[in-house]
């Protein structure tokens, strides 16, 4: 596996301690934003997120992981707490760096 692709990894690695290190905003619970639900879409990122670390996606959570990065995308602009807006934009930079290791041609090598 290329270094650039385990570095990129190592990061994601990173990146998901700090994530599950960090409170839920518990404002959060129950509010849908742009249709989304999200609390689903901090479980659903964080699921797919983890499966790039097992290996390749398969197409089904390929397209997964690229929609919830979008949703993410999508909803940042509507929260207003900070503290909320800090976690979900962590949470936003998680799953694109994810969608930059599974959708670059290194993953081809990986085992």
């Amino acid at each position: 596996m290329p270094e650039e692709t385990e570095q990129r990894l190592d990061t994601l690695s990173r990146m998901m301690a700090e994530h599950m290190a960090t409170p839920f905003p518990s404002d959060t619970r129950g509010l849908e934003i742009a249709g989304e639900d999200m609390v689903l879409l901090d479980a659903d990122a964080y699921g797919y997120v983890s499966g790039v670390r097992e290996g390749p996606l398969d197409e089904r959570r390929r397209a997964g992981l690229v929609r919830v990065a979008a949703a993410l995308t999508e909803v940042l602009p509507a929260i207003g707490d900070e503290r909320t807006a800090e976690y979900y934009t962590h949470l936003r930079d998680m799953a694109a760096l994810a969608v930059e290791i599974e959708t670059s041609p290194a993953m081809d090598e990986r085992p």
